[in-house]
């Protein structure tokens, strides 16, 4: 089948690539020209495991194009999909222009019968907003002429809402859990069930639902997914105060079937790209329809508070006073296998530090450069090569994000570059015992830890 992915970053990239993997021809729109050249020259503008070998592999096979040309790509393809970003506005809803441009794109340059996609995370009415942007688009393009309104093409709007993860997302596109898509005719269906049914022939299975439903389910599943972890780390502060310890007691709700092991864990709260957009949205969406998501709005209060729990840790440890002391930074990146800093709790962390007269040394695996883009403007910051050359001459270690190089670090050595041996750990990685037995004031979340 030939495919069109316009916009090509995480998903339309992940998307585009893996399609093409699958046998069809996929071309990758996108209007940033150097991006296009780049990935061209195998040059890959996003860090994900895999991603890279895939996409040289299938450009190489000339499955894979990369173009500007979005007219070549919507001619030339049966399925286009819609995978441009739906940043956040101001007041929290999701913003639909570039959704709506690449929509009227489409109708500019359709010239048969195409499916047209919804990739991209949207809210529900999506839809129906493209297929009124198409035809606003169509009618002016045939009117004008009453003898080609014969030759006007046919089209159907889907959803097909993307459930990858950061770090995991070859492998989530390959062998899906499930895949999600939202129809209105049997001739769309056809031609989707087609497209997919390589992905889902372990057994996993593709729902097929009514549009609505299926722009639903996308904001309905990352919202749930939010509300397990701000209940996690809301009820490690409580633990915090009876004496509980929170790794115990997720390992004991999370053995019931019902509730499962995934997403209980504590930490320093949620970032990236979806989860705080995508809680946005849906709050917000409830307001337009009279409906207050208490839950979810809740969900968002206690992560952008979760955010701040280890600067108020820091602070309290040393008397409300940073000023001139130095920090080990260990990990920037939101999450794991990725270098996404997006909403990510590094960056609350290293800005209140930072203003509050403190310096810090950080290192990441993936996203030191992302966090030179981001931090370009600030001065305090020394960019590490290692996560021990951190440590020389700080005053304490806070770990953010959970690599696996962290896990286990030579803690004699660690002692012995910073200043003190102090950790604040806003992951939960190291034991409490085996930290006091090492001689380090430690700091966790939801676990017995040094007053």
């Amino acid at each position: 089948m030939k495919v069109a992915v316009v916009g090509s970053g995480y998903v339309g990239l992940v998307a585009g690539a893996c399609f093409a993997d699958s046998g069809n021809d996929v071309w990758c729109v996108d209007i940033d020209e150097k991006k296009i050249n780049d990935l061209k020259e195998g040059i890959i503008p996003i860090y994900e495991p895999g991603l890279e070998t895939l996409v040289k592999r299938n450009h190489k096979e000339e499955r894979l194009f990369f173009t500007t040309d979005i007219k070549e790509a919507v001619e030339k393809s049966r399925v286009i999909f819609i995978a441009v970003g739906t940043p956040p506005d101001e007041d929290g809803s999701a913003d639909l222009r570039h959704v709506l441009s690449v929509a009227r794109d489409i109708a500019k340059n359709m010239n048969e019968y195409k499916v047209i996609v919804d990739k991209s995370t949207v809210p529900v009415g999506t839809a129906d907003k493209v297929k009124e942007a198409i035809n606003e688009v169509l009618d002016k393009r045939f009117s004008q002429n009453p003898q080609s309104k014969s030759q006007r093409p046919d089209f159907d709007v889907v959803s097909n809402p993307e459930f990858l993860k950061e770090g995991d997302a070859i492998n989530d596109f390959l062998k899906p859990d499930r895949v999600v898509i939202g129809v209105d005719n049997d001739k769309a269906q056809e031609t989707m069930n087609e497209l997919y049914e390589p992905f889902v022939r372990t057994g996993h299975p593709i729902f097929f639902m009514d549009v609505k439903s299926a722009e639903m389910t996308k904001y309905a599943a990352n919202s749930m997914l939010a509300t397990r972890i701000s209940f996690m780390n809301e009820l490690a502060l409580l633990c915090e105060k009876v004496g509980a310890d929170i790794e115990k007691v997720r390992t004991g709700i999370g053995s019931d079937t019902r509730i499962g092991s995934s997403f209980l864990f504590a930490g320093c709260g949620y970032g990236g790209s979806c989860f705080p957009k995508d809680v946005k949205a849906i709050i917000k969406t409830a307001k337009q329809n009279g409906i207050d998501l208490e839950v979810l709005t809740s969900v968002e209060s206690v992560n952008y508070k979760q955010k701040r729990l280890m600067f108020n840790r820091v602070m309290d440890f040393y008397n409300k006073d940073v000023n001139g002391k130095t920090f080990a930074i260990w990990g920037l990146s939101f999450k794991p296998k990725t270098d996404d800093m997006r909403e990510a709790p590094s960056r609350v962390i290293i800005k209140n530090l930072l203003d509050n007269g403190a310096t810090v040394r950080v290192f990441d695996p993936e996203a030191m450069d992302e966090a030179k883009r981001i931090f370009k403007d600030k001065k305090g910051i020394t960019y590490c090569s290692s996560m021990y050359e951190a440590c020389e001459g700080s005053d304490a270690i806070v770990l953010v994000t959970e690599w696996n190089e962290f896990r286990r670090p030579d803690f004699d050595k660690v002692k012995d570059l910073l200043k003190e041996p102090v950790v604040f750990d806003g992951r939960n990685q190291f034991k409490v015992d085996r930290m006091k037995e090492k001689g380090f004031k430690y700091f966790s979340i939801g676990r017995d830890f040094l007053k």
